[in-house]
């Protein structure tokens, strides 16, 4: 039933999509704005049909489905982590062992380097930066296989076995992105957070461990650890959504799974961006 729902909403923007261009350029605006309404409607109605299937059949097939959402969880979370790890020691470099070494020459400034480093790295960058990064890995490749799957007829022989895709292909990959992306954003921003001192230490400030470490644990709070849980798991839910939308929801023919591939990736930065703005708003609303 959610499947054939879902077939029944992407059905009718099919030959919208596939559309030529109007000549005139109020038409062309008219028409972008129409094709982000429903774009929007599409992927609030998947959403929604892909929250269904995971409280009403969580419990269903759990001995077929376990092995799917620890495949998954492994795929965007434990064999990124060697990439995670590399990059969070280059952000040290780039961004907190710059921004310590430019401190050091204010010596005013140097109380406020644990402030900066929780707004940079552990509310802003650390998150962001992760979800663009498994986008990239894990977004982009269901994108491709879950259309390749539906351009090649895989998508209804599992309706025609019984099972439904939403809670077999979706669900696993949805849970296990959202996982994923919180795990790897934790040992991203502490990864940042000693390469940092590291790359500090290098260039001889005068800045002992205890002092760094310090300033960053004061300049903590529990609303800190509780958004950035909370913006995590919401950036791995969007990622997945989208990404499963563009590869499982349209019918595609081979040659189009490119094109959406490319639309998923970038709805999910603009998704992703968004909700960061408003996590914004709430980190200056509790301040």
């Amino acid at each position: 039933m959610e499947t054939e729902s879902a077939d029944a909403f992407d059905a009718s923007t099919t030959s919208f999509w596939r559309a030529p261009s109007p000549a005139s350029y109020s038409s062309f605006i008219g028409r972008k704005l129409f094709s982000f309404l429903l774009t929007v409607q599409g992927l609030g109605a998947f959403a929604l049909i892909t929250l269904g299937v995971f409280v009403s059949k969580f419990r269903v097939a759990r001995a077929a489905m376990r092995p799917v959402i620890r495949y998954e969880i492994a795929r965007s979370g434990v064999r990124l982590l060697p990439m995670f790890l590399f990059l969070s020691f280059a952000i040290g470099l780039v961004v907190i062992g710059q921004t310590v070494s430019w401190f050091s020459r204010v010596p005013a400034l140097m109380d406020q380097i644990g402030a900066v480093m929780v707004v940079v790295v552990v509310r802003e960058l650390g998150p962001l930066l992760a979800a663009i990064l498994l986008l990239s890995r894990v977004g982009a490749a269901n994108v491709i296989e879950l259309g390749t799957a539906r351009a090649t007829g895989e998508v209804e022989a599992l309706e025609s076995l019984g099972i439904d895709p939403i809670h077999y292909l979706v669900m696993p990959r949805v849970i296990g992105m959202a996982a994923g992306l919180f795990a790897l954003t934790i040992y991203l921003i502490l990864g940042s957070l000693f390469s940092g001192y590291l790359w500090a230490f290098i260039q001889d400030v005068p800045l002992r461990p205890g002092d760094y470490f310090q300033q960053i644990a004061a300049a903590l709070s529990t609303m800190d650890f509780v958004l950035l849980a909370l913006k995590t798991v919401l950036f791995g839910f969007i990622i997945g959504i989208v990404t499963c939308y563009h590869g499982l929801a349209q019918p595609l023919r081979l040659e189009e799974v490119s094109a959406a591939t490319v639309r998923a990736v970038a709805q999910s930065i603009i998704l992703c961006v968004l909700l960061d703005a408003v996590f914004i708003v709430i980190y200056l609303a509790s301040a």
